[in-house]
């Protein structure tokens, strides 16, 4: 198996580098269940007090890859979506520290998985953004996270218009906590991992246990209605034509069905 996802360690960091440059590092189920692996190994590494998230390429992440949506039931999508969420479960679960590390474009899921990190440090030229409606689809998964950091109306308006943001409005609303120039953005985020790996393992994990009980919304039940929603909407006309629309360079033709 081709590896999507590179793993190594260093003064207690565990980076994981999502490396699917030549496709944006886009989503696809192997990539899924390389980078939710990745993840589990590093929580149960006594050696891995951090873990950091970071690309290759030029691009962090943007979203599903779109050659997925087509020729699937709705049953097909709802597994599929499952399986390629999965690590937004798995973030939340986590007793260690994340951190996500983007560059360049962070969108849809790639938007998802910044914001489901515990901390984000952003390069000055990032962009983020919740795109899928305007492909005829939804980002219902990264809405879940979205809603605890920003609250339901910035996130309606995100989630429903798919407009693009850059690094510093999300600083602003308060989904990336620093954002720095693109030449320094290895060695700020390496600054924040080594911060906290300074800090005592067990008062960190339970500040962080702590942090996630203040959380008023059952997480996981709320992110598996958004998969089971999604599914919904992935087995619709809409869908299919929006994402082949998109392919083809060319205007949808919405059936609404």
């Amino acid at each position: 198996m081709a590896e999507l996802i590179l793993t190594r360690k260093e003064n207690r960091i565990g980076f994981i580098t999502l490396n699917r440059p030549e496709a944006m590092n886009t989503f696809i189920p192997e990539f899924a269940d390389q980078l939710d692996q990745a993840l589990w190994a590093m929580e149960k590494d006594d050696d891995v007090r951090v873990i950091v998230i970071n690309a290759a390429g030029k691009n962090f992440c943007t979203g599903i890859s779109l050659d997925q949506f087509k020729n699937k039931t709705h049953q097909q999508y709802r597994k599929f979506l499952y399986g390629i969420d999965a690590f937004y479960h798995t973030l939340d679960m986590l007793n260690k520290p994340t951190i996500a590390s983007v560059q360049g474009f962070a969108l849809a899921n790639g938007a998802g998985l910044s914001f489901a990190c515990d901390l984000t440090v952003a390069a000055e030229s990032a962009t983020f953004g919740t795109t899928a409606i305007n492909v005829g689809l939804i980002c219902l998964g990264p809405a879940a996270p979205m809603a605890k950091i920003i609250g339901k109306k910035k996130t309606m308006e995100m989630v429903l218009t798919g407009d693009m943001i850059g690094a510093a409005e999300a600083e602003r609303l308060g989904l990336v906590n620093k954002v720095v120039a693109d030449a320094d953005l290895t060695a700020e985020t390496l600054k924040l991992a080594e911060k906290l790996v300074s800090k005592s393992p067990i008062a960190l994990r339970i500040g962080k246990e702590g942090l996630k009980r203040l959380q008023d919304v059952p997480y996981h039940q709320g992110l598996d209605s958004m998969d089971d929603l999604f599914a919904t909407l992935c087995a619709t006309k809409d869908a299919e034509e929006g994402v082949q629309a998109f392919l083809d360079k060319r205007k949808p033709d919405w059936k609404e069905c």
